[in-house]
């Protein structure tokens, strides 16, 4: 039994959004940037046991045992009453879960599925569980044919990726700014590791899905079209998707921001398709 663990924010028996065909999706907690704009805010942190969620909870699906907080999933009612509240951006429904633990998970839907997606939060935080659990499944011979995806923002170092690159069959990154001081107002770190990572993985045939969010008033793509179409052109022939911004479910101040919809998303589009970048993947909907 292989014993690496890690903590667990949600899985996904069936989705078609993380990765192409149907995937399971294991969103893993804890993320080493801090996206004003991210959709999973309570992905972000760890709970500290701090406990200023257990009082709140309408359901009293918490409580604190041994200076813990403990989560009943038998009675949560799943209000987010908790994510909301929580001070550290986390979720006290986190479970830690070790790699037979999430086999059990993949093969019970195996027969319905594509493949995995190992995202978050950040996956590659919590690297040598998502190199394990890929190991295992290329190994398992009623789970070898799925393959094994990550969702990215990048962040993970060159030797990282080298070591994941065995296991692992193509990562889907995000460039959330092209200029490196608008991705640190945006993310809280510049972005040169991630052109690194992005260059890496395409030069390594690992980079399955580059994608850009598109934000109005916030994302730069277009007044940095032709810096950006050059990057792109020497990736080589792989799909660029472009997504819409939406408020639905972010904190702070991008709960104010104003949502990308097809007007924005197809100026976006054309400015690269002008500079020859043609493999472009529409938003599926707007909200």
């Amino acid at each position: 039994m292989n014993s690496r663990c890690a903590l667990v924010s949600k899985i996904i028996p069936f989705s078609c959004v993380d990765g192409p065909g149907s995937r399971l999706a294991l969103f893993l907690q804890g993320c080493n940037l801090r996206c004003k704009n991210c959709h999973n805010p309570w992905t972000i942190g760890r709970c500290n046991d701090c406990g200023e969620c257990v009082a709140q909870c309408p359901h009293q699906a918490l409580s604190v045992n041994g200076g813990k907080v403990i989560w009943r999933a038998d009675i949560c009612q799943q209000c987010d009453t908790c994510l909301h509240i929580c001070p550290q951006q986390a979720t006290p429904m986190a479970q830690t879960m070790n790699v037979e633990q999430v086999l059990q998970q993949v093969t019970q839907v195996a027969p319905f599925i594509e493949g995995i997606t190992v995202s978050g939060g950040e996956a590659t935080t919590q690297l040598p569980f998502v190199i394990a659990l890929f190991q295992a499944l290329k190994s398992t011979p009623a789970l070898s044919h799925l393959t094994c995806l990550v969702d990215s923002n990048g962040e993970l170092p060159i030797s990282g990726w080298e070591k994941l690159r065995p296991v692992c069959d193509g990562v889907m990154v995000d460039l959330k700014s092209w200029d490196s001081d608008r991705h640190q107002a945006l993310t809280g770190r510049g972005n040169a590791r991630i052109k690194q990572s992005i260059q890496w993985l395409a030069q390594h045939g690992m980079l399955s899905e580059l994608r850009l969010l598109v934000i109005p008033e916030h994302s730069d793509y277009l007044e940095e079209a032709e810096s950006l179409s050059a990057f792109i052109t020497e990736l080589g022939d792989v799909p660029i998707r472009l997504n819409a911004f939406h408020a639905h479910g972010v904190y702070g101040e991008a709960k104010l921001w104003g949502s990308a919809g097809p007007t924005d998303v197809e100026a976006v589009s054309q400015a690269l398709q002008a500079r020859g970048i043609t493999r472009l993947i529409p938003p599926a909907l707007y909200l």
